[in-house]
């Protein structure tokens, strides 16, 4: 009877060392998620940096990020343009950041 309950004892002790282990991660994790979205720059315009039209005309607005920078795009399908000639929008992004 001594050995079943040390045996209970042990394995519930290891479950407690898994649960701590496992919110201790959780934890982390969403303290990382939050320094990276606190490193991530908002996006200074009010149009599509593809097609120059107002955001929200055409329904919500396609967002994500693309290295460090919120980008907003009027739809789904700009992003096909933005990913053809990436460096000309994020110059257009960067110089809208300046003014």
């Amino acid at each position: 009877m001594r050995r079943l309950v040390a045996i209970i004892l042990a394995t519930m002790r290891n479950y407690i060392a898994a649960l701590a282990l496992a919110s201790g991660l959780v934890a982390g994790g969403s303290a990382l998620a939050a320094d990276k979205k606190k490193e991530t720059k908002p996006y200074p315009l009010q149009t599509c940096v593809v097609s120059d039209e107002k955001l929200g005309e055409h329904g919500k607005p396609y967002v994500f990020t693309h290295e460090g920078q919120e980008v907003k795009l009027c739809c789904k399908s700009c992003l096909k343009d933005f990913k053809k000639d990436t460096a000309k929008y994020t110059k257009k992004i960067q110089d809208a950041e300046k003014k």
